[in-house]
């Protein structure tokens, strides 16, 4: 147990600018299509919903994007996060490899959501807009994108998928007490949210359709989205580019797997996307893994294919690997991981084969972050022990074949408001709930044909 367990950065060495993989992709990723037209879109297609900053971190080819220095102020708040040598937990697990996670639990909303949450609102308040409308499912985005607004002195309004605006009613106020507006999703507010029954248990892509139809309405009023599309991956990559400098401090000068949960892809990116660069550049060759539920397996069993980022067909298409924008995943705790569809970077990047995915049942999963918390401490998000239960498959595999892999994990945040979860776990009321062939088709079924 002897060795240093926490690697730290100064407030000084902090990187000072987003990653972009564009830059670095050998095949440029397909481009969102209208969804009229079905034609590439342009900046004025995406004004009504987004300032120009933000458009053009969307379409940039840049390697590099500069972090503005007010952000980078806010930032200092938690930033640069730690990273952990999990000592304990090999020790555990009784494996040679040598594991890290890279802890985003320390921000103000306890999620890696308030690095893109604060240079959204930023830029927004640069342009004089009032108000920002958005989606969450279990709230960590709804939670980080009030904080900001209340920074900046914006009003926000959020539309909570509805499992999670009845199962998790802690995060909904953490939400209001940070000063904003919060509705269960379907609402009886737009045309979107009226066109299912008001018990529906609601779905990410509805609630974005919701926040999207009321900030089309207002010219003050603009949209904001947690994950998903490339702008938002991008704020994500100072997490990996901390990552890189810490595993240096560790004397670590190569890594041979990189896992992460998967939702709509920010988490997932924001750690994997600076340690894809090092693998397409040739620096190292690290397995880079994407570890999503069986519940809800876009990456494992969807389709890529073109199709609508929410459920009422309002956004662009997108390329992306989808179950299809009607799919309504079932109820599992991990509420961020419920989304139809994936970024479309990491799509292309996993279509490319220069990222694997895999999916696990929750229970497993559940099991994983109980240990980790009796001996590393950290009571993990529900979404990112998908991640820990695939390290500790991972280690398990070392302990037998003697090898001494160095693992980085993403652990995306905390889940002491997420105890509701584990309670259930714990009294044995967790079910796993795959994702069966007759849901997965009929879903299916729906994506747009091009």
């Amino acid at each position: 147990m002897e060795g240093q367990h926490k690697y730290v950065l100064d407030e000084s060495e902090m990187p000072t600018h987003w990653y972009n993989i564009v830059a670095d992709m050998p095949v440029p990723p397909p481009p969102p299509l209208h969804p009229g037209t079905r034609e590439p879109v342009g900046p004025d297609d995406l004004a009504p919903l987004f300032p120009p900053e933000l458009i053009a971190q969307e379409v940039t080819g840049e390697r590099y994007v500069e972090i503005p220095g007010q952000v980078l102020d806010v930032y200092k708040q938690w930033r640069p996060s730690p990273l952990f040598r999990a000592r304990r937990l090999e020790e555990r697990l009784g494996t040679p490899a040598r594991i890290y996670y890279k802890y985003e639990g320390v921000s103000p909303a306890g999620s890696h959501k308030t690095n893109t949450a604060v240079p959204q609102v930023y830029y927004n308040a640069q342009h004089g807009v009032t108000r920002l409308t958005t989606e969450t499912g279990a709230g960590q985005w709804g939670t980080a994108l009030a904080y900001a607004c209340a920074l900046f002195g914006l009003d926000c309004e959020v539309w909570q998928v509805g499992t999670s605006f009845d199962t998790k009613p802690q995060r909904r106020t953490l939400i209001e007490v940070f000063g904003a507006q919060v509705h269960r999703s379907p609402s009886r507010l737009t045309e979107s949210g009226r066109a299912f029954p008001e018990d529906h248990p609601g779905t990410l892509g509805l609630a974005i359709s919701e926040a999207v139809e009321v900030a089309a309405q207002d010219e003050a009023t603009k949209y904001s989205l947690g994950s998903v599309l490339n702008h938002v991956l991008l704020h994500q990559t100072i997490i990996g580019e901390e990552a890189l400098r810490q595993l240096a401090k560790a004397g670590e000068d190569r890594v041979d797997l990189v896992v992460g949960c998967a939702g709509g892809g920010s988490n997932f990116a924001g750690l994997a996307f600076p340690f894809l660069r090092e693998k397409l550049t040739g620096a190292q060759d690290p397995t880079i893994l994407a570890v999503e539920p069986t519940s809800c397996p876009s990456l494992t069993r969807g389709e890529y294919r073109y199709d609508f980022g929410d459920t009422a067909g309002l956004t662009p298409l997108l390329k992306m690997y989808t179950l299809g924008h009607g799919f309504v995943p079932s109820k599992i705790h991990a509420g961020g991981l419920r989304y139809h569809g994936m970024a479309p970077l990491v799509s292309h990047a996993v279509d490319q084969g220069w990222i694997q995915a895999t999916a696990l049942h929750q229970r497993e999963c559940f099991e994983a972050a109980v240990e980790f918390g009796r001996v590393e401490g950290v009571v993990p998000a529900p979404e990112s022990s998908h991640a820990l239960a695939q390290v500790r498959r991972e280690a398990l595999a070392c302990r037998e074949s003697g090898e001494e892999k160095v693992i980085v994990a993403g652990l995306s945040g905390h889940g002491l408001l997420e105890l509701g979860a584990y309670a259930d776990f714990l009294a044995d009321h967790l079910e796993d709930d795959p994702l069966s062939e007759d849901a997965l088709v009929a879903a299916l079924a729906e994506v747009p044909v091009l």
